[in-house]
């Protein structure tokens, strides 16, 4: 049907567009890639629709094709506004507002679309009496299409898409997606199954009772990580959950149980990835380390046997690198010292693992590894680097008042209202322009791709920084798992 040249070209571009936000998209990569190129030589058949026109631009954009955002120019009057009858396409104002998310830095017609959208929105949310546009547009307004999580947004739209279709006859598409939505979450229990078994048989919460016991969040991280049902996002989910759980002991060592001097000597050791080195260490670093080394060469092992390439130098760095940020933040804490705002993110940006979970994707999702990637990742590319800030300031959003109560004053929120002066909801509006100030930049990243990279290794690292807006949306998700559990259960447990 993604074929048919004769079917209108907004019925392709929703047709796409379903297929892609029920979780279908993968399965029809080849044809919607096709369907898009002979869209991107017609966008004059989508002129003065703004709903097509917002859907072909971010449908577009998202496959990384060039497309400019000179195409909304038509919709403003002569005084260069948005023309304010547009307010009375809902569905197009909507379109628009979802479209905006593509912004890359610099694009200030997408930021008035984006400023003129919400503005109309927020008064559509308030006052329209239609329950169920009011529930769209609230939905909407809590996190865009761009920033949410793959497979709570395939369930949602499948949910819910019967409520905006006037008629009996169900779509093919969507009783496909249900089937494949069920299959994946079977995928899922399996993974999640033998992770489960995997976490008992190390033993190690039987000898760091202080740590977190968190299998099922580090697990959800792999999932959004990597969501699709493909046989190797299932080894990759699996590798991400174990990472998560040593990212998330560490933590605990060094944030919660740790002595200043064994965390000093633990980090010595870790730099030297020396496994005869571990003697002086307490036990229960001795088993820390011995079971990460561990991980790694196992890691390592599997690259090589699938690959042919020994990837435990770049691993070892990562892991290095993340101690010696996590020790750095020790020493902040133990001596109530608060840095500057930009010492901070250059730290935490390291210290919140992201570039850890990265380096590893790198290996697991990469058919081709050159060695001009290589040396991208070992100078700290933007495509760690950006996800990792949207990781690390969505975390210190929802935990400064928990980490204030605790004592512990170094944070993303804290050093800025030192730093500038300014009130601290002064303060939590520019993390969040910096948020969207990093994904402008990533939009630019997956349509331009000057990298070496993968498209799908791009993907996997916008997921982390959309994985992290969603464990943080509402607190912290991964400390306090109960504020997610609804949705983790509607990913792993509930069929539609």
């Amino acid at each position: 049907m993604l074929g048919d040249q004769e079917l209108e070209p907004v019925m392709v571009l929703q047709l796409i567009d379903d297929i892609q936000r029920s979780g279908l998209g993968h399965h029809f990569a080849k044809e919607i890639e096709s369907a898009l190129s002979r869209m991107l030589c017609n966008l004059d058949a989508l002129k003065s629709d703004l709903h097509a026109t917002s859907l072909g631009f971010r449908l577009l954009r998202q496959m990384g094709f060039l497309v400019s955002q000179d195409v909304f120019k038509q919709f403003k009057d002569g005084n260069g506004n948005f023309r304010p009858s547009l307010c009375n396409d809902i569905k197009g104002m909507i379109s628009l507002y979802e479209a905006s998310y593509l912004a890359y830095e610099g694009e200030h017609l997408l930021g008035e679309a984006k400023d003129f959208t919400l503005e109309h929105l927020i008064k559509l949310r308030l006052d329209n009496e239609d329950k169920l546009i009011s529930e769209y547009v609230h939905y909407i307004l809590e996190l865009p299409l761009r920033y949410r999580l793959p497979r709570l947004e395939a369930r949602h739209y499948i949910e819910t898409h019967p409520n905006w279709e006037d008629t009996k006859n169900i779509p093919a598409w969507l009783e496909l997606a249900k089937i494949d939505f069920n299959m994946t979450q079977l995928t899922y229990q399996e993974d999640l199954h033998e992770m489960s078994r995997w976490w008992k048989d190390l033993g190690l919460s039987d000898n760091l009772s202080f740590a977190r016991d968190r299998l099922i969040e580090c697990f959800y991280w792999g999932i959004g990580t990597y969501p699709s049902s493909k046989l190797e996002h299932s080894f990759c989910r699996k590798s991400s959950t174990k990472l998560c759980k040593f990212v998330t002991i560490l933590d605990d060592i060094y944030d919660v149980y740790g002595h200043m001097h064994e965390l000093e000597h633990f980090t010595n050791v870790v730099e030297r990835w020396d496994i005869n080195a571990i003697d002086d260490l307490p036990d229960y670093m001795r088993l820390t380390f011995l079971a990460l080394y561990n991980y790694v060469n196992e890691t390592g092992y599997e690259i090589l046997k699938q690959k042919g390439h020994n990837c435990i130098p770049s691993l070892k760095k990562a892991w290095k690198d993340m101690c010696k940020a996590f020790l750095v933040e020790v020493k902040w804490c133990h001596n109530s010292q608060i840095p500057t705002f930009e010492d901070y993110i250059n730290n935490g940006w390291v210290s919140v693992s992201g570039s850890v979970i990265l380096t590893h994707a790198y290996f697991m999702v990469s058919l081709d590894i050159t060695p001009e990637a290589l040396d991208c990742l070992n100078n700290n590319h933007d495509i760690l680097r950006l996800p990792s800030i949207v990781f690390r300031l969505s975390n210190d959003l929802a935990t400064f008042e928990a980490e204030t109560e605790r004592g512990e004053t170094t944070n993303a929120l804290s050093c800025y209202v030192k730093q500038t002066g300014v009130s601290l909801e002064d303060a939590r509006k520019h993390m969040r322009k910096l948020i969207h100030k990093c994904w402008k930049k990533l939009n630019k990243i997956q349509v331009k791709n000057e990298t070496p990279f993968s498209i799908d290794f791009i993907e996997n690292a916008m997921n982390l920084a959309r994985t992290s807006q969603w464990a943080y949306q509402y607190g912290d998700a991964h400390g306090s798992p109960e504020l997610i559990k609804k949705q983790i259960l509607s990913m792993l447990v509930d069929p539609l």
